[in-house]
C-alpha cells in the first residue's frame, strides 16, 4: 500500500501540470484581455497598457503559464486584482467559515441518508418506502433558492429561531449562524443521497450471499447491517469521499444568501468581478483536493473490503 500511495502522489506532479495548462488556456487565452474589463469602457490605451504591465499580462504566454505552474506547486497565488489582498490570506480566512458550515452539514446529511436508506430497503415496496421516495423526488424537484428563501423567511425572520445572516468566528457563537444554512444543506442533500444509497443497498440485498445468510437463520436486520451494508460500502465510500473536495469551495448560494464570509462567497465575488487570480487559485486547490481524496477513496476500499488489493 505504501508503494501504491507514493506512486499515486508522484502522479500528482504531471496532473498539476495538466490542470495548470487547462486553467491557463481558459483564463489567459480563451477569456481574452481582462484589463479593459477591470478598468471599464472609459479606460484609455495608456491605462490599459499600465495595468497589463502591473498584472504581468504583457509577459510572453509561456512565462505566464510558468507563473500558473509555480503558483500551483507553491500555493503562492499572488494578490487579488479586485481587493489587492494576498490570495493565500483570503483563502485561509475564508476556510474556517466555510468548513464550519459544510463539514457538519455534510456529515449529518450523509449519516441520516444512510440510515433512511436502510429503513426504506428494509421496508422495500411498502408504504414507508413509497412515502420516503415520494418525498425525495418532490424535494429534488424544488429549486434550492426556493428552500433558502422559504427557510430564511419563516424560520429566521418570522419565527426568530435562527440568525438571518452574518457570522461570528468564535465557538460556540458561530453555531447560531450556520445552523439554518446547515439545515437547508441537509434538506437539499437528502433526496439524491437517499435515492442513490437505496439503489446500492437494494442491489446487494438480491445477491446470493444474502439468501445464504437468511437460510442460515439470520434475522433481516442482522443481514442488513452486518452483510448488506458492509458490501455496499464501496460505492457509498466512492460517492461520499469524492464529494469532500467540493466542500473546500464552500456553499456558494448558502454563503451568499446568509452573508457568511467563506470560500463560496470569495469565489462568487471573484466571478462577479472577473478576479482571475482568485478563480485560478480556487480551481487549482479544488483539483489538488480531488486527486488527494481520490487516493483516500482507494485506501478506504481496502478497509471496507479486505479482498480489495492496491497494486
Amino acid at each position: 500500500m505504501t508503494n501504491y500511495i507514493i506512486r499515486r502522489l508522484l502522479y500528482l506532479i504531471p496532473v498539476i501540470f495538466g490542470v495548470s495548462f487547462i486553467i491557463f488556456i481558459l483564463f489567459n487565452v480563451v477569456a481574452g484581455d481582462p484589463a479593459p474589463l477591470l478598468l471599464g469602457k472609459h479606460a484609455t490605451a495608456q491605462q490599459i497598457h499600465d495595468l497589463r504591465e502591473q498584472l504581468g499580462l504583457n509577459k510572453p504566454l509561456f512565462a505566464q503559464y510558468m507563473d500558473v505552474v509555480r503558483s500551483s506547486f507553491t500555493l503562492d497565488f499572488g494578490r487579488s486584482w479586485a481587493t489587492r489582498q494576498d490570495i493565500y490570506d483570503m483563502i485561509r480566512q475564508g476556510a474556517w467559515p466555510s468548513l464550519t458550515l459544510t463539514i457538519p452539514a455534510f456529515a449529518i446529511s450523509t449519516i441520516v441518508s444512510v440510515l433512511l436508506s436502510l429503513v426504506v430497503a428494509f421496508y422495500r415496496g411498502k408504504g414507508i418506502d413509497l412515502f420516503i421516495r415520494f418525498l425525495c423526488i418532490a424535494g429534488m424537484s424544488i429549486s434550492s433558492v426556493a428552500y433558502i428563501l422559504f427557510f430564511q423567511y419563516f424560520l429566521a425572520y418570522k419565527m426568530g429561531w435562527f440568525e438571518i445572516s452574518g457570522y461570528e468566528p468564535e465557538f460556540p457563537q458561530f453555531l447560531s449562524y450556520v445552523a439554518l444554512p446547515g439545515i437547508i444543506w441537509i434538506v437539499l442533500s437528502l433526496g439524491p443521497d437517499v435515492r442513490f444509497f437505496r439503489t446500492v443497498i437494494l442491489d446487494e440485498i438480491y445477491q446470493d450471499y444474502v439468501r445464504t445468510a437468511r437460510a442460515k437463520g439470520l434475522g433481516e436486520i442482522t443481514v442488513l447491517l452486518k452483510h448488506v451494508l458492509r458490501n455496499a460500502m464501496i460505492p457509498i465510500i466512492t460517492y461520499v469521499v469524492i464529494q469532500i473536495p467540493f466542500l473546500i469551495l464552500g456553499a456558494l448560494l448558502l454563503e451568499s444568501f446568509f452573508s457568511i464570509p467563506g470560500l463560496g462567497g470569495i469565489t462568487l465575488n471573484a466571478l462577479n468581478s472577473s478576479d482571475f487570480p482568485v478563480i485560478k487559485a480556487m480551481a487549482v486547490l479544488s483539483s489538488i483536493a480531488y486527486i488527494l481524496f481520490s487516493l483516500l477513496t482507494d485506501v478506504l476500499y481496502t478497509l471496507a473490503d479486505p479482498r480489495v488489493k492496491l497494486k
